[in-house]
């Protein structure tokens, strides 16, 4: 681990109406607030119906709020879809891109990513862009080559350290209670790092947060945080519980 901060960002997926949501906000800002000055930085990012209550039960607990997916666009006829405008207008300071539930279920392509991306950054939104290989990828040998092509895809020529994150989410392991081993884990993330180096320059590339999105526990969670280009994690179902996910935050080693 560099000096770059951990963060640890829950995606709450299609769960909890806005009283539950707003519970598990309290347990998670309170936890947060019990060490405020822990080295490392927490996300959530609830439904969009959500939004507003947990925005505002975290106010002043220094966790930060996230959307889920945005449009391209800064507005119009896009029933269903939401504006970086209108993520930015409910105080978020994040918003998570190209899931691969997003990819599967709505089949959206790197270059729509890339734009999203880009509208994001417009509205000084970070942008968390994932990436990920199918089992049937990884098994065939073409796990590197696929990831490292979603890199260079979906990530905009203004992405920086200050407004981008990367989550290397395997997609067969995603819910499915499979992990990908560390050394898989880091030669992925360090393939990355230098695709982005290529892309971006060195200095921009070390500095960017490259999270594992893969079933990341309490269990695994230290082993995974202490490997040289883990810098975090995008959590799913640990952060639906806000002790399971506090634990993966603490498990962040220190970066003094």
């Amino acid at each position: 681990m560099s000096e770059r901060r951990p963060l640890i960002a829950g995606n709450w997926k299609m769960n909890g109406m806005r009283a539950e949501a707003r519970r598990l906000a309290v347990e998670i800002g309170t936890l947060r607030m019990s060490q405020p000055d822990a080295e490392f930085d927490m996300l959530v990012c609830p439904p969009f119906t959500a939004l507003e209550a947990v925005g505002q039960v975290l106010e002043n607990t220094s966790v930060y709020l996230g959307g889920q997916n945005c449009h391209a666009s800064e507005k119009g006829a896009h029933t269903g879809d939401i504006s970086p405008a209108m993520l930015a207008d409910v105080d978020c300071t994040h918003v998570i891109l190209g899931h691969s539930e997003r990819r599967t279920d709505h089949q959206e392509t790197n270059e729509q990513v890339k734009a999203q991306a880009q509208a994001a950054h417009a509205q000084s939104l970070i942008a968390i862009i994932c990436v990920g290989e199918t089992l049937e990828e990884r098994e065939s040998g073409k796990a590197l080559e696929v990831v490292c092509e979603q890199i260079k895809a979906s990530v905009p020529g203004d992405a920086s350290y200050g407004n981008t994150v990367i989550a290397y989410e395997p997609v067969w392991a995603i819910g499915t209670g499979k992990v990908a081993t560390p050394a898989d884990v880091q030669e992925m993330h360090s393939d990355i790092r230098k695709t982005l180096s290529e892309m971006l320059g060195s200095e921009e590339a070390e500095g960017i947060r490259i999270l594992y999105g893969g079933s990341m526990k309490p269990e695994n969670a230290k082993e995974l945080l202490a490997l040289d280009d883990v810098d975090g994690g995008l959590i799913g179902g640990a952060s639906l519980k806000a002790e399971d996910f506090w634990t993966i935050a603490q498990s962040c080693p220190s970066i003094s």
